[in-house]
């Protein structure tokens, strides 16, 4: 363990060891901080674990499953998974989308393969997404900052911006001719559990399209769990400690420390922090708005998925739900608090790159779909009706299921407030005031205490980044480092 501070205590604790803390952590320890992380869970890595929840041999991602930003995100390109043992396996396809009548749209991490495809939108996709594409690392460090200062790259962040106006307004009804092109946008976009044709949402789509053909959709070799290890395992070379098995539910309860940082919903900063919190602070945390929810179905299955159009069998990511209106009615009934009859249906066969998933021969598929945020049902019907609608004779593959639903998603990760996997609802004022209307959205106004979970900005995603901004400011306010995050990320590997 690092060097303690002279009065006995820790330099940084740290709440949750989900992607978020682990990299605030790993920050401080990379400046020689001294620094401990207490989890909740059995295990570490909050949204990126690995579980044999339906049978022995069969491992699921419990949370996310695919990582783009493993290797777009400025923290991760500046930790290299690769460095750290990760495997990152590529999908030829990072992702379809399935139509009816045996039809599907691809998407290639080629851009011009994927713009042949789709035909006479070939060049409305190749000219929307190209620009992007080229500069895609400017792109990400745009969408992945603090969202307070001039960009790095400001040709990049005006290309994004122009973009995201257009397919978040109607004007988005011009860009294509086709619905495959229209379907494949869309199924992106709802990503974000919201209606894609919302400025946010369409955002968040032009950014995840960008890196399926800039950097892909890769998965990792044995599951989500291989970027938890390297990452917890750097943290220990580093000196730092974990703690698991410690819920936290009251400030007191953590060992005295210059700096806390809260890998935190607004929800368990409130539960945490108590009448500690002044009045104003606290009721902005009440009135963040958590967004749509999703209710997860894992399958292990006695063979691939038998899907109509074959080459979807070479996706790692599906979207089922139909055309592009289709999504935008699904979308818009989840906000609107009711459950669509065919939800949108986000379904990963990591299978397809990484066969050790599954006993030989056999397949896991997880999925989950949207639904109203604190639903109780249990919608696996649903899921298997929407597979079905595209690979006839799914069902009879089906070997066993492991159902969480929405209400139940906080037993395993208390950040999913009544199952939204966001940390907060996707909308373009709650992206960058969150969770709150601050300059400094990660200092609270508690001395020393920080929150660097999803529910601050950039917002949700495996990529780390709330925690290094949420630590980089640690740093120069408690410390007085003034040391760039990243350069001792860098400095470290």
């Amino acid at each position: 363990m690092g060097a303690q501070t002279a009065a006995g205590g820790l330099d940084a604790v740290v709440v949750g060891s989900g992607p978020n803390g682990l990299a605030a952590a790993l920050v401080l320890a990379s400046a020689g901080l001294s620094v401990q992380v207490h989890e909740a869970a059995g295990t570490t890595g909050g949204g990126t674990r690995t579980e044999e929840l339906t049978l022995p041999g069969f491992h699921h991602d419990v949370c996310s499953a695919v990582h783009p930003m493993a290797l777009a995100s400025p923290f991760f390109r500046a930790f290299d998974l690769t460095a750290h043992g990760v495997r990152l396996l590529q999908p030829e396809i990072p992702y379809a989308h399935p139509l009816d009548g045996g039809r599907a749209a691809l998407a290639w991490r080629d851009l011009d393969r994927t713009a042949e495809g789709l035909g006479p939108d070939g060049a409305a996709w190749r000219s929307l997404l190209g620009p992007l594409v080229r500069r895609w690392s400017g792109v990400v460090d745009t969408a992945m900052s603090d969202l307070r200062g001039v960009p790095r790259d400001p040709l990049a962040a005006l290309l994004l911006g122009l973009r995201t106006l257009e397919q978040g307004t109607p004007a988005a009804a011009a860009r294509f001719r086709t619905g495959e092109a229209a379907a494949l946008l869309a199924g992106v976009a709802a990503h974000a559990i919201a209606p894609p044709r919302r400025l946010a949402p369409a955002g968040a789509g032009l950014l995840l399209a960008t890196l399926g053909h800039a950097v892909g959709w890769p998965v990792p070799a044995g599951g989500s769990r291989a970027i938890t290890d390297a990452m917890v395992n750097r943290l220990r070379q580093l000196g730092g400690r974990v703690v698991t098995g410690d819920r936290i539910d009251d400030l007191a309860q953590l060992p005295p420390a210059r700096t806390v940082l809260l890998d935190v919903s607004p929800a368990g900063l409130l539960r945490i922090a108590g009448d500690r919190l002044p009045a104003g602070y606290a009721r902005s945390l009440r009135s963040f708005r958590y967004g749509g929810a999703a209710c997860k179905v894992d399958f292990a299955l006695s063979g691939p998925v038998p899907w109509a159009e074959p080459e979807c069998a070479r996706a790692g990511t599906l979207h089922l739900v139909g055309s592009a209106a289709e999504a935008r009615i699904a979308e818009t009934a989840v906000v609107r608090g009711r459950h669509p009859e065919r939800p949108y249906v986000l379904a990963v066969q990591p299978g397809v790159v990484d066969p050790t998933r599954a006993p030989a021969g056999k397949q896991v598929l997880w999925t989950y779909a949207h639904v109203p945020n604190g639903s109780p049902r249990d919608v696996s019907d649903q899921i298997i009706a929407q597979v079905e609608r595209f690979a006839p004779s799914f069902r009879d593959l089906i070997l066993a299921t492991h159902v969480v639903p929405a209400a139940q998603a906080g037993a395993h990760n208390p950040n999913y407030v009544g199952g939204d996997i966001s940390g907060g609802a996707v909308t373009g004022w709650q992206l960058v005031m969150r969770p709150a209307a601050r300059w400094d959205p990660y200092r609270t106004p508690l001395p020393g205490v920080y929150l660097c979970s999803a529910s601050t900005p950039p917002g949700p995603a495996v990529h780390g980044m709330s925690g290094l901004h949420a630590a980089g400011r640690a740093l120069r306010q408690q410390f007085g480092i003034r040391t760039a995050p990243l350069d001792l990320i860098r400095g470290g590997r």
